[in-house]
């Protein structure tokens, strides 16, 4: 279990502010969903706490110790964060069992029974020998997941990971991926743009627009009293599962 605090991040890039005296933070376990559209921010926030950047100016602290400043920055490997990307980024040339290990500083009767536990836990134990190229869509993602697990990260961060599932897929992978997340007190930030990530996932819905979060709080909260009309129409053209909409909405937005 972990904790991160992000603190006034600011980044810019070729003289465009992306992120904009950002301020967040997650509690040990949470699971926080940020919603955006396209050019807010998300991604590079995402980079920005794995390491893979370096904000301009801000703190940013994991279970209240530093990790990045404006005169510090702490190595993407000594981290120790899970990070899913859009493209699943499998090796194709490791099967299923060697993908899910391949981070992970243990020995072999360790990596297999972490590796039993996570492909048991998304149900594709019968997978283990098998290549990316074989696998569908949905079976690559939740590989992608469980190698992000493996290591057992103090916090995962997913990229839009239920983007370019189909619906039945992305209502299954949803489900199991917050049961998993909880099962293992998995701290995690996901991104997407679709507001039925969050209501299906997430302890909390984030808002980000014009590189700020502009409204959190539980996701039923954020759809039913949304502060502003950009909020409000965002969600209400969601074209999304309409189950979400009957299962935690029980009024309309008008």
């Amino acid at each position: 279990m972990s904790k991160l605090k992000l603190d006034n991040v600011t980044f810019s890039y070729s003289k465009n502010k992306i992120l904009n005296q950002l301020n967040l933070e997650i509690c040990n376990s949470e699971i926080v969903c940020l919603i955006g559209e396209s050019g807010t921010g998300k991604t590079t926030l995402l980079r920005i706490i794995a390491g893979l950047e370096v904000q301009d100016h801000g703190t940013i602290l994991l279970d209240d110790e530093i990790i990045s400043n404006d005169s510090y920055n702490l190595e993407t490997h000594n981290r120790n964060i899970g990070l899913v990307l859009q493209e699943r980024a499998l090796f194709p040339h490791l099967n299923v069992f060697e993908n899910v290990t391949f981070g992970m500083r243990s020995s072999t009767k360790t990596k297999n029974l972490r590796c039993d536990e996570l492909l048991d836990l998304f149900k594709i134990s019968k997978y283990k020998s098998t290549y990316p190229h074989s696998l569908s869509g949905g079976e690559q993602q939740r590989v992608a997941l469980a190698r992000a697990l493996a290591p057992n990260p103090k916090i995962i961060l997913m990229d839009e990971p239920f983007n370019g599932l189909d619906r039945a897929l992305k209502f299954s992978l949803r489900i199991d991926t917050k049961e998993i997340l909880k099962k293992n007190n998995t701290t995690a930030l996901i991104v997407s743009h679709d507001y039925n990530d969050g209501l299906a996932c997430a302890d909390k819905l984030a808002v980000i627009n014009d590189g700020q979060i502009i409204q959190i709080g539980k996701p039923k909260d954020v759809v039913l009293n949304p502060l502003n009309k950009d909020i409000k129409k965002q969600f209400v053209c969601e074209t999304g599962d309409m189950i979400y909409w009957k299962y935690v909405i029980e009024s309309e937005i008008d």
